[in-house]
């Protein structure tokens, strides 16, 4: 069964998936000890330490240069759509993120802290640190590098 993931696109789509479902659990429990509440919401959102996003493109991105090689068209295809979701996570979704919060404290004070009555808060919580980002890359291609050599012991 091993051998017929191997340096296939199941290799690749497997290894990104699971390098996302990973980092949102990392994020819990980060969450968990921070807070020192139990939160599984958490597996469903965005934003936090590590970030998810990031984690699954560059797994999916690294498994695909580990199996094409890291100079075929595919990996830059690959790594310019990694990219474009870091960048976005960082940047649009994180500015988002605060003009979300800016508008619900500006309804807070409007409304006189009775936010419900127009349907309640924004999501501040969208998008992520650079910190975040580059945490969630590096744990992404480490994952992939070892899910890929797990795969090929068999």
């Amino acid at each position: 069964m091993i051998e017929k993931i191997l340096n296939t696109g199941y290799e690749a789509i497997f290894s990104g998936l699971t390098a996302a479902f990973f980092a949102q659990v990392i994020k819990f429990f980060i969450f968990t000890i921070q807070s020192k509440k139990i939160n599984f919401k958490i597996f469903t959102t965005t934003g936090g330490m590590p970030s998810s996003h990031s984690a699954g493109v560059m797994g999916l991105s690294t498994s695909v240069g580990l199996i094409s090689g890291f100079d075929s068209v595919i990996f830059a295809v690959a790594i310019g759509y990694a990219l474009v979701t870091m960048y976005d996570a960082a940047g649009v979704r994180r500015a988002a993120g605060k003009t979300a919060a800016c508008l619900n404290r500006m309804m807070e004070d409007f409304y006189e802290h009775k936010v419900q009555a127009i349907g309640g808060k924004l999501k501040e919580l969208l998008g992520h640190t650079p910190f975040e980002v580059i945490m969630g890359a590096i744990f992404g291609i480490c994952y992939a590098f070892c899910f890929h050599q797990y795969l090929m012991k068999f």
